[in-house]
């Protein structure tokens, strides 16, 4: 069974109770067991997956992942969706992510050789994360769906890691889809290892597109202060104010439409008359106004032993209001 395993087996030392943080026994019985005789909770294997959830605090419930039931990665990836994506020009662009996370790379392999990182909702390869991958980075893919690549399922409010366990942490296109972003934060946090290094793309100006998983949207600041235990390398658009026009075009026009082969016809009406104003997003992303009216952020930052101030965040407004 442990040959199974899709986590690498040099981290069963580091995964602990999610419930009661407590370090877990070795899985038998196609399970994980908290060693613990107060908490006790016991956690399945699927399809050598474990399922590493506290349902108290979680959207998702363990037995959701023993049923194989649709979780939101799996909504997302429809037939219908994969081929609009083939067919019709994308209304988004993701500016210079790759260049992130080079850098990003950079910075964990001077902690050390081979470093540990945590990809939070890792299920998928996510935009300009493919160099990343062919580093000698050691990766634990988590996610809340049994994707492609997800090692583990787990929360990101409870992540079911040891303290200091990482040198790196990922956080793409995720903290907009958690209850609680600030909690998610501190987890991060949590599990990095002093100086630690932790990179999130957050959106600012998009419409709901994740359906009833969709909470939160933060400003650049707003999200300086989401990280505001850790030092600042770089932060920015990463989307900028063109894709946002066109998003909010697209959702303008679908506003109007019920029916499902309505929405489809509109929906690739959208795209095909507001594509190109993504276009502009790259001349934009360096000017002040573009903070102001980005898409979404990035974030690239070092773990710290204190905590900016509100008064301190106030600083790091780069804007043009």
């Amino acid at each position: 069974m442990m040959a199974d395993l899709r986590i690498d087996k040099t981290y069963l030392e580091s995964i602990c109770c999610p419930v009661c943080g407590t370090a877990l026994a070795e899985p038998s019985d196609d399970h994980f067991f908290c060693d613990n005789p107060a908490c006790a909770a016991r956690f399945p294997i699927v399809d050598g997956i474990p399922i590493l959830i506290n349902e108290a605090n979680s959207l998702f419930s363990i037995q959701d992942f023993e049923q194989h039931q649709d979780t939101f990665l799996s909504t997302q990836g429809s037939t219908l969706r994969t081929l609009r994506k083939t067919l019709l020009p994308s209304i988004s662009a993701n500016i210079d992510s790759d260049k992130h996370y080079r850098s990003f790379t950079e910075l964990v392999l001077q902690k050390r050789e081979r470093p540990n990182v945590l990809v939070i909702g890792g299920g998928i390869v996510g935009q300009g994360m493919e160099d990343v991958y062919r580093s000698p980075i050691h990766f634990m893919e988590t996610d809340i769906s049994l994707g492609p690549r997800t090692n583990m399922i787990c929360d990101a409010h409870d992540l079911p890691f040891l303290d200091g366990t990482f040198d790196g942490v990922i956080a793409q296109a995720v903290l907009e889809y958690v209850v609680d972003p600030y909690r998610c934060a501190e987890e991060i946090y949590r599990v990095l290892s002093p100086q630690g290094i932790v990179y999130a793309e957050t959106p600012f100006m998009q419409q709901v597109h994740g359906g009833r998983y969709d909470f939160t949207r933060f400003t650049h600041i707003g999200h300086r202060r989401l990280f505001r235990r850790f030092d600042e390398i770089d932060s920015g658009v990463i989307c900028g104010p063109g894709m946002a026009l066109a998003w909010s075009y697209r959702y303008f026009l679908l506003s109007f439409v019920r029916s499902r082969m309505a929405i489809r016809l509109v929906d690739a009406f959208a795209h095909l008359t507001s594509f190109w104003l993504k276009y502009f997003d790259r001349y934009l992303a360096k000017k002040p106004g573009a903070l102001d009216a980005a898409s979404g952020y990035y974030f690239l930052g070092r773990k710290r032993d204190h905590i900016l101030t509100d008064q301190d965040i106030l600083a790091f407004y780069r804007g043009q209001m």
